[in-house]
C-alpha cells in the first residue's frame, strides 16, 4: 500500500512550489489567482488569503475541465494559479493533478495556509455566499 506521504513527495518532485516569500510577492498581482482548496469549515474557522477563490478539492478537476458541465471560466482565464490548503499536502496533490490535465501556470505554497498565517501575512474572514450569489 502506498502512503499518502509518498504520494505527496512524488507530486512535490513534479510541481512548482512557491516559498512563502515568493507567494507573498505574487499575492495581489493582476495575473495571479490564489485558490483555497480547504474544506468550507476550515475557511469559516480560520479565514483565507485575501482575494483567494474557494475551490473545494473534490470539485477541482471538474471545475478545470472545459468540457465538464461543472467548468468554471476562471480556470480558462490564462492567469497563473497558486493553490493552497492547510499544510501543503492537498495542494501538492491537486497541483500535480491539474498539471496532468494541462493547466500549465500552477504552483502551490510551501507550508500552505498555516505558514501564511504564522508569518503574519494578511488573512481575511470568509463569508459564506448564499445560493443566489454562488
Amino acid at each position: 500500500m502506498k502512503k499518502v506521504s509518498d504520494m505527496v513527495a512524488e507530486a512535490k518532485a513534479e510541481i512548482r512550489s512557491l516559498s512563502l516569500e515568493e507567494a507573498i510577492k505574487r499575492h495581489g498581482t493582476e495575473d495571479t489567482i490564489f485558490v483555497d482548496l480547504r474544506d468550507i469549515r476550515e475557511l469559516e474557522r480560520e479565514g483565507k488569503i485575501p482575494g483567494a477563490i474557494h475551490a473545494p478539492r473534490g470539485m477541482l478537476e471538474f471545475w478545470i475541465d472545459p468540457e465538464s458541465p461543472y467548468h468554471k471560466e476562471v480556470f480558462s482565464s490564462g492567469k497563473s494559479f497558486v493553490f493552497y490548503c492547510s499544510l501543503g499536502w492537498r495542494s501538492a496533490l491537486a497541483t500535480k493533478a491539474v498539471q496532468d490535465m494541462g493547466l500549465e501556470k500552477v504552483a502551490d505554497i510551501e507550508g500552505g495556509f498555516s505558514a501564511w498565517k504564522a508569518s503574519g501575512a494578511e488573512v481575511e474572514s470568509y463569508q459564506k455566499k448564499s445560493l443566489k450569489e454562488a
